[in-house]
């Protein structure tokens, strides 16, 4: 079976599966539980131990902001790194095949 085929498969299971379920929400209750969301609220409370419902959700969203821009600025960081080690190893590639190729045609 190929991938393609297998992965058919596994989204006809995953179907069957759903369909078969009676409580989609108790069925994905310890996930929700245990999402970024939940502990974006908790981080908010520890910060204000006395803030209303309202305060909460809105520290809270901004905890999720940050955490997603810090992980948008990992990557663009990363990204560039990887450019720069590859334009690097290119250029280094570039001088060494210079190096072996000798003199050109004009230093004759």
């Amino acid at each position: 079976m190929n991938t393609s085929e297998r992965s058919m498969q596994l989204r006809v299971a995953a179907h069957m599966s759903w369909a078969k379920t009676k409580d989609r929400s108790a069925r994905t209750a310890n996930a929700r539980k245990q999402s970024h969301h939940t502990r974006f609220i908790e981080q908010a409370r520890q910060l204000h131990p006395d803030g209303t419902e309202r305060q909460i959700a809105a520290a809270a969203e901004a905890l999720k902001k940050a955490h997603y821009r810090q992980l948008a600025l990992k990557s663009a960081q990363s990204r560039r790194i990887r450019k720069e080690q590859a334009d690097a190893d290119r250029e280094r590639q570039n001088r060494q095949l210079l190096k072996t190729a000798g003199p050109g045609p004009a230093a004759a």
